[in-house]
């Protein structure tokens, strides 16, 4: 991974970094807390209640902070933005400069995941709280979306040496790049493992209710 990408600044704690974070902070503890919360209301397990806070973070995540960058370069590119918002991708932008100038493969993947994967994210929501039949094909097709989305965010750019990545600082690489992307594998990998024990699981009881 190069480290060729230059920050403007000679330390990656300033204010716009400790901002980034708070706002990162903030989102997932009212997601963590509202998943909770309607998980308890329904009736849910334990582990569809950590899923549906973590659905409810992937939807205002991609709501809230990708689908204005996504605004943000149709009408121009994030580096001509003075908004509080194009501060926010600003500071991502250090670790990975194609976010500051519309590169056409960061926005067309984030085009697919602000309308798509936010509405199949809702769709999810109200699947494992009303326990609909549909629930483990709507999450296999969601996570696979993501998972997905990572790597045609990545690959092209190992491919070519990594140019417009920054790794120079830990800031940038383990939390900007490592953490923040790697969140959405992880996450997404363990929901089909999830799936796939659960559909093993319904397969093996209609098995057995065939038999007797």
């Amino acid at each position: 991974m190069a480290s060729t990408a230059e920050s403007p600044s000679p330390g990656p704690l300033r204010w716009t970094s400790a901002a980034s974070l708070v706002v990162c902070a903030a989102q997932f503890g009212l997601c963590w807390a509202l998943g909770r919360w309607l998980g308890r209301r329904h009736g849910s397990s334990r582990l569809d209640g950590w899923a549906l806070s973590w659905l409810c973070y992937d939807a205002l995540v991609h709501a809230t902070l990708e689908g204005p960058f996504v605004y943000l370069s149709l009408k121009g590119s994030v580096a001509e933005s003075n908004s509080i918002i194009a501060s926010l991708w600003k500071e991502y932008g250090i670790a990975d400069a194609r976010w500051l100038h519309s590169d056409p493969t960061i926005v067309s993947l984030e085009i697919l995941t602000v309308f798509l994967d936010s509405l199949l994210a809702l769709i999810l929501i109200y699947a494992i709280l009303k326990q609909k039949h549909y629930r483990h094909f709507i999450q296999i097709t969601l996570c696979v979306c993501e998972l997905y989305g990572g790597w045609m965010t990545f690959c092209p750019e190992w491919l070519i040496g990594s140019p417009s990545l920054n790794t120079s600082q830990w800031l940038y690489l383990w939390v900007y790049l490592a953490f923040f992307n790697g969140v959405w594998v992880v996450i997404p990998g363990l929901l089909l493992v999830q799936s796939w024990v659960e559909l093993k699981k319904m397969h093996h009881e209609r098995s057995d209710r065939k038999k007797h």
